[in-house]
This record gives C-alpha cells, structure tokens and sequence, in this order.
C-alpha cells in the first residue's frame, strides 16, 4: 500500500502526455504466478498509470528476453547476466538451466533502453554477452 501511494503521489501532477518509466524487480503483469513471476498488487499501480499514454515497465526477476503491449503499457525485460531460467511452466520451478560447455555466455546479455526527448518511442537494444 505504501509503494501504490508513493506512486500516485510521484505522477499526481503530471500531465497526462508525459512518457512514463516504471522499474520493478518482478514483472508487473501476472507473467507466470506460479513461480513468482507477477505480483497481486501490479493491478493497483498500473491503475495510478491508466490516464497516462505512454508508459514503459522495465523488470528483471524472470531471466526472460520479452516485450509485451498491453493498451498504454509496454512491458520489456532483459535477459540474464548471471544464469539463464527456463520459460514459463517448463518444468516444476524456475531453477538455473544448464548449458552444454561454451553456450552460457551466449544465453547471458543486457536489455538497454535509451529515451531521447526528441522522440517518443524509447530504443531497445539487446547485447548479448557472448
């Protein structure tokens, strides 16, 4: 309850064409629950974010490589920088999946986001580390 207000209080007096970035730990849209992968209270902060027409949410958590629209919201996540996780409900939990000798490097990157004032759409980028 306290994030959710610390929230609406952040945005309260923005117009509602400002771009907005939301960074969270755990994807804020129920991605895969049964491994943790969401959170029950997601709805009640993008709620605080519904009048706005751009917003982005960046997460980790998943290990995953994804984007996903949802209305205003566009959701990005990077791969992993330390181990690779499988996709969801392949398996019975979200344990580190093992690579076959030199392939780990290959499944680690970073996701980079850039925004430019000047243009809307923010820039993703995917490196990999390999």
């Amino acid at each position: 309850a306290e994030q959710i207000e610390f929230v609406r209080k952040d945005v309260a007096g923005l117009s509602a064409d400002t771009p907005i970035v939301v960074f969270s730990h755990i994807p804020l849209f129920a991605m895969y629950p049964k491994w943790g992968w969401g959170t029950d209270d997601a709805a009640a902060v993008l709620n605080q974010l519904g009048r706005f027409s751009s917003v982005t949410c960046l997460n980790g958590h998943v290990h995953q490589l994804f984007t996903k629209r949802e209305g205003n919201v566009t959701f990005h996540s990077a791969t992993t920088t330390a181990y690779p996780l499988p996709r969801p409900g392949e398996g019975p939990a979200p344990t580190p999946v093992t690579l076959p000798p030199g392939k780990l490097a290959g499944a680690l990157g970073i996701r980079e986001v850039t925004y430019q004032p000047a243009n809307p759409a923010l820039t993703v980028a995917d490196i990999r580390l390999a």
